[in-house]
C-alpha cells in the first residue's frame, strides 16, 4: 500500500489527540484573555484535523483505498507506476480481528482484479486476476487454463518469456477449488508470482476489487517532463 499511509494517519491523530487534551488544559488554566482565545482559535483547527483523519480512516477502511503498481505481474492490464483505487466493501465489510465479512455486495467472480494478502507473505498486498472460484476444476496445459473441462480465452493475457519459464508455469495438475478459497494469477504469466507457486488465496484475505486508475506515472521518464512522466491516456482507466 501507498508506503504505510494508515499507520501514518494513526500517528498523527494520536499526536493531535494528545495535543487537544493538553490545550484544552492549559485553557482552563490560562487567565490571559488573549492567551485564552489563541487556545481556542488552536483547538478548534486540532479538532478539524481530527475529524478528516478520522473520516480518512473510515474511507480507507471501509470504503475506498489506494494501491499502487509495484511490479510487472499484471501487465499490460496495469503497468509499474499506475496508481488505483479499491473497493473495499463489494466483497464485505472487514471487522478488525474477525474473519467475518458482513455485508457482502456479491462474492468474487471471474476476471475480478484483487488486491489481497497472499498466504505465504502475510505483510504484503497482492494484486491479481481471479481465475477459480470455490468448486471450479481447474488445471492449466500448455499454458493454457481450463476451468471446468473448457479450455479458456483470455485476451488480457501476457506472454513474454514463453519457453523459458518453470514447468509449473505452464502446466499444473487437475484440481477442485475448495470453499472460501481462489486460484489467482498474473496477466503477465510469464512473470508473475501467483497461484501456481503458492497455492489458493482465501476469501478472507480479499482486500477489495480493483475501481479504476486515479494517476499513472513513467518511472523510465524524469519527473520534471510532465508531458512524458504521467501517462495522461490511463488516467481514470476502469480496471478489468
Amino acid at each position: 500500500m501507498l508506503d504505510n499511509v494508515n499507520e501514518i494517519l494513526v500517528s498523527v491523530t494520536i499526536v493531535l489527540a494528545v495535543m487537544a487534551i493538553s490545550v484544552r488544559l492549559l485553557q482552563k488554566v490560562n487567565r490571559i484573555e488573549w492567551v485564552k482565545n489563541f487556545f481556542a482559535w488552536l483547538l478548534g483547527w486540532v479538532d478539524l484535523l481530527l475529524s478528516a483523519i478520522a473520516i480518512a480512516l473510515v474511507i480507507r477502511t471501509f470504503v475506498v483505498e489506494p494501491f499502487r503498481i509495484p511490479s510487472g505481474s499484471m501487465e499490460d492490464t496495469l503497468l509499474i507506476g499506475d496508481q488505483l483505487f479499491v473497493n473495499r466493501f463489494i466483497y464485505g465489510l472487514h471487522v478488525p480481528f474477525t474473519k467475518a465479512r458482513p455485508l457482502a455486495l456479491r462474492q468474487p467472480r471471474h476476471g475480478d482484479v484483487v488486491v489481497f494478502v497472499p498466504p505465504h507473505q502475510r505483510d504484503k498486498d497482492f494484486i491479481k486476476r481471479v481465475i477459480g472460484i470455490p468448486g471450479d476444476t481447474v488445471e492449466i496445459r500448455r499454458n493454457v487454463v481450463y476451468l471446468n473441462g473448457i479450455a479458456q480465452v483470455e485476451p488480457y493475457v501476457l506472454h513474454k518469456d514463453q519457453g523459458r519459464v518453470p514447468p509449473y508455469m505452464a502446466a499444473t495438475p487437475k484440481f477442485i477449488v475448495p470453499p472460501g478459497k481462489y486460484f489467482m494469477m498474473g496477466d503477465n504469466r510469464d512473470r508473475s508470482d501467483d497461484s501456481r507457486r503458492w497455492g489458493l488465496a482465501s476469501y478472507e484475505d480479499l482486500k477489495g476489487k480493483a475501481l479504476f486508475i486515479f494517476f499513472s506515472s513513467d518511472p523510465t521518464q524524469p519527473m520534471y517532463n510532465p508531458f512524458t512522466w504521467v501517462r495522461w491516456k490511463r488516467l481514470f482507466k476502469g480496471v478489468g
